[in-house]
């Protein structure tokens, strides 16, 4: 068996699709284990080539025993994850270095590289290629509507979230143009999405709440998205919706939308020599400066 590791959410998942394809190209005849959480199974499924999830705290032989030839961190830089990784006794680690968790075979770790091609490049030091622009998903079979633009106002920390008074107003720009639009969020971003619709002057059935399959199903039938930087960025990405992806305290540099596709276009007012904090109270400010008119001209150049 082949345990790979990458415990996140749904941007994280899909930024890691390059190296978990070139995993199992690598062992085709191995069984391939992804420890993640649960909730992602109905994402794994459209990465394809994954036979079983595995809870993380399930790897431990205390809880389970995984007879793993090849445990590959795809998780972090250590030393927890290595860690948690070595406790299945796999005859392989491959991972980057870090002496803390006694693992020094692998590359160094470079803060500001771009995610996906982190992981490639981790596979390409094990003798393992891996395309960093293999990133599509498979378009799941949901019913969801074809063509609306989605506006997704969420995100996890407070610091990425763009104000919702911002968004409608990109909601009702886009309307007036003939846009269908929708606002879409987690079941805990429920009042969000209603407060942006009641501001944009949507009813209330353009809120959608979907399950995590159907969101992939819908973005993948969309005109367009516009989020801040957060998961269903990434889907857009995948099925090359064209996006508007709104960026503060982390660069497009390191979490945005492949170059080479104009379709997916990255508003970013900070600088990399000041990288901010992810997981501050308030909107961080290169979040703030950005203005709806700027969001409603990206908008139609992704669109055109």
């Amino acid at each position: 068996m082949i345990l790979a590791l990458r415990a996140l959410g749904v941007g994280d998942l899909a930024t890691s699709v390059p190296a978990i394809r070139g995993v199992r190209a690598a062992f085709p005849g191995e069984t391939l284990a992804l420890a993640a959480p649960a909730w992602l199974t109905p994402l794994v499924d459209l990465i394809g080539g994954v036979d079983r999830i595995v809870p993380t705290d399930g790897i431990a032989p205390r809880r389970r025993r995984l007879v793993a030839k090849v445990a590959v961190n795809l998780h972090g830089r250590g030393p927890e994850s290595h860690r948690l990784l070595q406790a299945a006794k796999p005859a392989k680690l491959w991972a980057f270095a870090n002496a803390e968790a006694g693992h020094l075979d692998g590359p160094a770790w470079t803060e500001e590289e771009h995610e996906v091609r982190r992981w490639c490049r981790l596979l390409h030091h094990y003798g393992v290629p891996a395309d960093p622009s293999d990133l599509s998903l498979s378009i799941p079979d949901a019913r969801v509507p074809a063509g609306v633009t989605i506006i997704h106002p969420g995100a996890k920390s407070p610091s990425r979230r763009w104000p919702p008074d911002r968004y409608a107003a990109v909601a009702r720009q886009l309307r007036s143009l003939g846009h269908r639009v929708v606002i879409t969020g987690s079941a805990s971003e429920q009042d969000l999405a209603v407060r942006v619709a009641t501001a944009s002057g949507l009813p209330r059935d353009a809120v959608f709440s979907t399950s995590l399959r159907e969101l992939a199903g819908l973005v993948a039938h969309a005109r367009l998205l516009i989020s801040g930087d957060t998961g269903i960025a990434h889907l857009a990405t995948a099925y090359a919706t064209p996006s508007v992806v709104l960026f503060g305290p982390m660069s497009p540099h390191r979490w945005g939308p492949p170059a080479g596709r104009p379709q997916h276009r990255a508003i970013w007012h900070g600088t990399r020599s000041e990288p901010g904090d992810a997981s501050g109270p308030g909107v961080h400010p290169a979040l703030l400066a950005i203005e709806p008119s700027e969001v409603c001209a990206e908008a139609g150049n992704a669109i055109a």
